[in-house]
């Protein structure tokens, strides 16, 4: 918790030295689709499924054709993320929504763009899950009270919804102890016993479960069935002062996710362009769902979640001027 607040605060130290910040390639503002000149954007990105849009949208030449030149930059978390583009370092970035509802209450001036990812509804085949050990005495969410369970970053949108899920299985989630480890490291910290649960994104659900692991809950499907999970970002800053590129990319992302939702197995196989997976791993993935607009009950519900867990510091977030 400690680092990422420090990460937040970064940020907003280095608001006043963002102006001289931003990439050479694109201080120009944003070319004209067709004009032939690109202007390179860079993109904060996780290694997880839910960014394959991106990388699909690319290879389809959606961006290109707007003039962009996509550059990928890879982070831990959309927390570490956030510091990246509101100092000018990405001109944009994938975060989780809870993320950026703690950067706005926090005074970090960014502006989601466009929808990034969503549950797919199915409880027990989400693209998010807990899973134990095959032998675990762990049987359900409610279990997780008093057990150590590992999220990617804390105090965010994975203990936030794990909390929920517990909760719903009648458990005590107050009583669950959070550690934090990277999505990929996951499977291991989970088969070497250091933890006894963890909430994993894919493709490290997949792997894990290739270890012989197990599903006790899916905290995204359970806390809501759309639940907006992640949305593409920017600075304030770039909103006022290029907004034809901020239009370029929303346009282009927005095509990337329909195209997407609407070709799943090519969805999958980019991942083998930014991530080590492959066979049968592949094969196994979990998508999430890619609707093109967010779900703002969704959001609101998991808003009032993160002011329950005492993640704002009292302060509520406002949804519609940063989703909308």
């Amino acid at each position: 918790m400690r680092r990422r607040m420090l990460g937040l605060a970064v940020a907003v130290i280095t608001l006043a030295g963002a102006a001289g910040c931003g990439s050479s390639d694109s201080g120009g503002g944003a070319s004209s689709p067709g004009s032939g000149k690109k202007t390179r954007v860079t993109v904060g990105v996780i290694p997880i499924v839910d960014v394959a849009p991106l990388y699909l949208g690319q290879k389809k030449g959606f961006f290109a054709k707007r003039g962009i030149e996509l550059k990928t930059v890879t982070a831990q978390g959309g927390a570490a993320i956030i510091p990246g583009v509101v100092s000018g370092q990405f001109q944009f970035g994938f975060s989780n929504t809870t993320s950026l509802m703690l950067a706005q209450t926090k005074g970090v001036p960014v502006k989601s763009v466009v929808n990034g990812a969503a549950s797919n509804g199915k409880v027990g085949a989400d693209v998010t899950a807990v899973l134990v050990k095959k032998d675990s005495t762990v049987k359900s969410a409610k279990d997780l009270a008093g057990r150590t369970v590992a999220v990617n970053t804390l105090q965010n949108i994975g203990d936030t919804t794990v909390r929920e899920s517990v909760r719903k299985a009648g458990g005590d989630p107050a009583k669950v102890k959070f550690v934090e480890i990277p999505f990929d490291q996951m499977p291991a910290a989970l088969d070497g016993g250091r933890v006894d649960a963890a909430w994993m994104g894919e493709p490290a659900q997949t792997v894990a479960k290739a270890q012989g692991a197990r599903v006790v809950a899916s905290p995204f499907a359970e806390t809501d069935p759309k639940l907006t999970v992640a949305t593409w970002f920017t600075s304030a800053k770039t909103v006022q002062q290029n907004p034809a590129l901020v239009k370029n990319f929303t346009e282009a992302m927005t095509e990337s996710l329909e195209y997407a939702t609407s070709h799943p197995d090519e969805a999958r196989q980019i991942l083998t362009t930014y991530t080590k997976i492959s066979g049968d791993v592949l094969s196994g993935l979990i998508l999430p769902s890619w609707p093109a607009e967010v779900d703002t009950a969704s959001l609101e519900k998991l808003a009032a979640l993160g002011e329950e867990d005492g993640i704002f510091g009292g302060k509520k977030p406002d949804i519609q001027a940063l989703f909308s």
